[in-house]
């Protein structure tokens, strides 16, 4: 979790000059029509692109591993820009940077042509007027889910002081799934949300992160898991959350956001010349053979709520389940990246016992001066000697390693003097050198017992 303030996608003109600060465009009061130059190329779309591999769709699964900030980025763009029926979205974060903004741009011309876009979001993370949310979520084909409310949307300061105080447990449950599927087809999670910290275009700050682009047989568990979400008792419709007067239903409401990312000092016209031509990085990755076609992909997703809270604050969930097993099956290796290392005796034991019987632990995780979590760091660090005597090895992530300059992709950076820090945020694992684990979970009890994670990997 960032320290940093966090908003959702808003679009009320005050918000939006607001956000357009953190850019290199200081006003999206124009004049010029940019939007009249940018055009949807028509004879493209995403099943027209998925044909050649429909057959092997149908009982294997196409991984992809997004390494890359840019490419991930551009990945989401062109799927949102040729969606044909829906696009689901299950994010803990959603800022209102630059990244943010586009995105929603994205949705909304998406649902303008008939996209179905649902829309969920973890309340804790939601810093918005709810009129705003309201007004995103008033699109005929935009429908918008809260998970977990009570904590923040539409609450005041003593709300939110008298749930943590008497609902400790539940006020805590958050979820931190991340899944993003265009048309029941093409999925992709892991550890990004959107911000411009997790694509390599913010200033002063950005992520090493990873994630997993999923074609095929898997995508039907994904779905599964998106619509148990969805039809929680714990995702609540943003619009029970306010009141129908506070609506924007002006024909007009979403053009000044459409203008905002029309603008080439905000949208860069070699980022959108890279969505174009994605289709033949498509060809370039299948002829690279870079799209493995796997006949298993597990995707293991916790339940809305995680456990019953029988054992307190304890209790772990599926996706916990799911990780220990592989360690306790590890015979030779575990590769471990996590941006917070907050362990606990069960965690220790695990560790200690695969190292006894032979297998070689390592950890890589945030040191000091590359976290974003001083909190999490302190805690790691008053048992990291603990830890250690377990016999597992353990590398601190450097935030000015030379390595940083191959590894910034963001058009952002090609353009900045100097190189932002790196931290790492990837959360991922390699057992016996076969086995990879990508997905949301950081190894810390949050994600062990109370945030909601998910989890994929292939043998």
């Amino acid at each position: 979790m960032r320290l940093k303030k966090i908003k959702f996608c808003v679009f009320s003109f005050c918000i939006l000059l607001a956000s357009c600060s953190q850019t290199k465009n200081n006003s999206v009061l124009n004049e010029n029509d940019f939007c009249s130059k940018i055009h949807r190329n028509e004879n493209v779309s995403l099943s027209k692109e998925l044909e050649s591999v429909s057959q092997l769709m149908k009982n294997k699964t196409g991984v992809y591993v997004l390494e890359d900030g840019g490419g991930s980025l551009v990945t989401r763009a062109w799927l949102s820009e040729y969606a044909e029926k829906t696009i689901d979205i299950q994010y803990f974060i959603f800022s209102t940077d630059n990244v943010g903004l586009i995105a929603c741009d994205y949705l909304v011309r998406a649902a303008d042509r008939g996209v179905k876009v649902r829309i969920l979001v973890d309340d804790i993370m939601v810093d918005a007027d709810i009129e705003d949310v309201l007004t995103l979520d008033s699109h005929e084909n935009i429908s918008i889910k809260v998970y977990n409310p009570g904590v923040n949307l539409g609450k005041n300061i003593f709300s939110k002081i008298r749930k943590f105080a008497t609902d400790f447990r539940s006020a805590n449950q958050r979820m931190h799934n991340k899944t993003f599927t265009v048309d029941g087809k093409v999925v992709i999670t892991g550890g990004r949300n959107i911000a411009d910290e997790y694509f390599d275009y913010d200033h002063e700050y950005n992520f090493r992160d990873r994630d997993v682009l999923l074609l095929g047989k898997v995508t039907k568990d994904v779905n599964t898991s998106f619509n148990e979400f969805w039809n929680s008792d714990y995702s609540v419709w943003v619009g029970s959350l306010g009141n129908e007067k506070d609506i924007n239903r002006d024909e007009n409401r979403f053009d000044k956001l459409h203008e905002y990312a029309c603008n080439p000092e905000n949208f860069w016209p070699q980022i959108r010349t890279k969505i174009e031509n994605f289709p033949n990085t498509i060809q370039k990755i299948k002829n690279a053979k870079e799209l493995i076609w796997v006949d298993e992909v597990s995707f293991v997703s916790d339940a809305p709520g995680k456990n019953d809270g029988t054992k307190g604050l304890g209790g772990g969930g599926a996706s916990t389940n799911a990780l220990i097993e592989l360690v306790k099956n590890a015979k030779y290796s575990i590769d471990i990246q996590t941006p917070y290392l907050i362990t606990s005796e069960l965690s220790h034991n695990l560790f200690r016992e695969a190292v006894q019987r032979g297998v070689k632990i390592r950890i890589l995780t945030n040191s000091l001066a590359s976290t974003d979590n001083i909190e999490a760091f302190s805690s790691y660090q008053t048992d990291r000697e603990k830890l250690l005597k377990t016999g597992i090895k353990i590398y601190e992530f450097k935030p000015d390693a030379a390595e940083r300059r191959k590894i910034m992709t963001g058009d952002l950076q090609a353009t900045l003097n100097f190189t932002p820090i790196f931290g790492l945020h990837a959360k991922s694992m390699v057992i016996d050198g076969k086995i990879t684990v990508i997905g949301t979970f950081n190894l810390d009890p949050r994600s062990a017992n109370l945030n909601t994670e998910c989890v994929c990997y292939s043998f």
